[in-house]
């Protein structure tokens, strides 16, 4: 039986996370991103949304930097709820901040660089440079406005969120 694009995205989103252990991604889930969702469990969503979007648009993309680049997008280790100098005006300042946690822990590809450091586009001004950063801004605020809303509870959605075991 062959998998489908959904099970082969669950499984590289899988081997992924794996290699991440030693980092301090799961660090991310102290820190609240939108509505009661935490980072860790947006950057997740966003990887599937990314690679969801990437398959129904019948894309080519490197599918490891697609996930490594949506994991590592709001790789910030600060509540940016709480009022703080270091992180005023959070929206415009956190890709680069991301940019830097994510290589100082990790060997990042030119494509996945630019995929943090632009996925705020248009809110910073530089658009992504590969098609793996446009389906980055997509599944960002996709997932962002779904959080905001908080429709994460919904049957559909929930699956995205879920840290472990396929998509539904």
């Amino acid at each position: 039986m062959m998998n489908t694009p959904i099970q082969d995205n669950e499984t590289v989103l899988q081997q992924i996370l794996s290699s991440c252990e030693a980092s301090r991604l799961l660090e991310t889930k102290q820190f609240m991103q939108h509505g009661d969702t935490n980072v860790y469990e947006h950057c997740i969503a966003v990887a599937r949304v990314s690679c969801l979007l990437a398959d129904k648009m019948g894309l080519s993309v490197d599918r490891e930097s697609l996930i490594r680049g949506a994991l590592l997008h709001d790789y910030f280790f600060y509540d940016w709820h709480v009022p703080d100098p270091g992180h005023r005006l959070h929206g415009f300042t956190h890709p680069k901040r991301a940019l830097q946690n994510a290589m100082d822990d990790f060997a990042l590809t030119t494509v996945e660089q630019d995929m943090i450091l632009r996925h705020m586009f248009p809110l910073t001004p530089t658009p992504p440079r590969f098609r793996e950063g446009w389906l980055l801004c997509l599944a960002d605020k996709f997932c962002s406005t779904l959080e905001t809303a908080r429709f994460t509870q919904n049957s559909f959605v929930r699956g995205f969120y879920a840290s472990e075991g396929e998509m539904q």
